[in-house]
């Protein structure tokens, strides 16, 4: 007898039980704290206990509500990061997707699931005004930009065959940290990164980064890729990306966009993205802004061709024998995986079952939540807003008695451990002109307009007591 081969009722016993946890931790979300009240040397006693040799059997759930105990809930006061909050029905799809256990690489290997995935980057593109583009869901926003670049870098000084050539890269200093680590990774070099400054609304100086691409062109340098942001990871600033195209046209460079973050949003309020069609390669992220269990990020881009060039490499046990092309399709000749899980079934399942308007609501929650949070804070004569508020991370800070920016750094600094550790809601924090600011971002559908106001309760509460001592 097969060892790891569960009867039929061990089987049904260790999935009722899981999801009756499952359905207890949904629906206990808005009463747990938004951060555990636990360290880190707990956290080893509790968990790092030697492998077992011989097997646990049903013993070894019952460590599971300890695990949950201790996670970082989704609560919806939980605004530190700019990630979704696990929409239930994505969730179910995705233990089905673990027990079919499919390879979405080619038709051949998961016809279902490969459609699938092909159809729901269609939607995808099609919900965000990008009708025509083409792509393939990753493991989230880094690894989407890592391959739109490789894609820039094939289409412009071609590496593949002979290896990295002098190029070029221009992006705003407000730009995500995974653009500068795909540029190391791609070999172009992060000193070949030109960092542009920004307006002050942190959006890209168009007329410097002419400036900027002027010159390395009179010194013969070749600009590879113009990567712009829709939606930075600190402020949510959208690019202009209408004259980020211009200039990408104008000097011969791929246009990336950098979508993680906000390039959804577009499904709730078009008109903040105009341009975002005049891409070349774009990245979001389904589990931020709609919502999904990590991990499902997405790449598209305009020409199939182009994913081909960067990354069709195909050894001879792998080759298609078939010309069709919906049987002879490969994901593994357009990606850097080969082994893929089958990360579209959730979007698929959640999207027909509350359909784009729901999720159009949501997400117009979450914008609207973060307007009332700026109306707020601009109303406590205590707090000050450090930055516009573009989409859905507002960045603000407690004044401290004289205002020095020293103090008030420091003071701001405790006031988020403070607040994290009372676990009533959970923020991060941003630099701003060189100051700390907290920052919340909401991305979450179970937020409340009484959770937004209970963020200003809580910093002004500790904000208060450190004050006054």
């Amino acid at each position: 007898m097969n060892p790891l081969v569960l009867s039929d009722a061990d089987y049904k016993a260790v999935f009722e039980r899981i999801t009756q946890l499952a359905l207890e931790y949904v629906a206990s979300v808005g009463d747990q704290p938004s951060f555990p009240k636990i360290t880190g040397s707990e956290t080893e006693a509790l968990f790092a206990k030697p492998l077992p040799e011989q097997g646990m059997g049903n013993c070894s759930l019952d460590d599971l509500d300890r695990v949950i105990e201790f996670v970082r809930v989704t609560s919806p006061r939980f605004l530190g990061y700019v990630l979704g909050s696990g929409e239930p029905i994505g969730a179910a799809a995705d233990l089905l997707a673990s027990v079919l256990n499919q390879n979405v690489t080619a038709w051949r290997s998961s016809p279902s699931a490969v459609t699938i995935e092909r159809v729901v980057v269609g939607w995808l593109a099609e919900a965000i005004g990008c009708t025509g583009f083409s792509g393939s869901l990753t493991g989230g926003g880094s690894s989407a930009n890592l391959m739109g670049l490789a894609l820039a870098r094939e289409a412009r000084v071609p590496a593949n065959e002979c290896g990295a050539r002098p190029g070029t890269v221009y992006a705003s200093e407000q730009i995500h940290m995974s653009i500068p680590k795909a540029i190391a990774l791609l070999g172009i070099g992060r000193e070949n990164l030109r960092l542009i400054p920004c307006d002050d609304n942190f959006r890209i100086r168009v007329d410097l980064l002419r400036t900027s691409v002027e010159r390395d062109v009179r010194a013969g340098l070749t600009p590879i890729a113009i990567v712009g942001s829709a939606g930075t990871v600190s402020t949510g600033s959208i690019d202009p990306l209408p004259e980020l195209a211009e200039v990408a046209r104008e000097s011969g460079a791929w246009f990336h966009v950098d979508g993680a973050y906000g390039a959804l949003a577009a499904i709730a309020e078009p008109a903040k993205f105009a341009g975002l069609n005049q891409t070349d390669s774009l990245s979001l992220d389904p589990h931020k802004w709609l919502y999904q269990p990590l991990d499902c990020g997405c790449l598209l881009y305009r020409d199939a061709a182009a994913a081909r060039r960067a990354f069709s490499h195909t050894g001879d046990y792998a080759k298609s024998l078939v010309d069709d092309p919906v049987e002879g399709f490969a994901f593994f000749e357009e990606t850097i995986e080969l082994s893929r899980r089958f990360r579209a079934l959730k979007i698929w399942l959640s999207l027909r079952y509350h359909g784009l308007g729901n999720f159009r609501e949501a997400i117009r929650n979450d914008l609207t939540h973060a307007q009332l949070l700026a109306g707020l804070i601009a109303k406590q004569p205590e707090l000050e807003l450090l930055a516009p508020v573009a989409l859905s991370a507002v960045c603000f800070r407690y004044r401290s008695r004289n205002d020095a920016d020293r103090e008030c750094d420091a003071l701001n600094q405790e006031i988020l451990q403070r607040v994290v550790r009372r676990g009533k809601v959970f923020l991060s924090n941003a630099t701003i002109h060189g100051s700390f600011a907290l920052r919340a971002c909401i991305v979450n559908h179970r937020t409340t307009p009484e959770d937004i106001e209970q963020v200003v309760s809580e910093v002004l509460a500790v904000g208060r007591e450190l004050s006054a001592g």
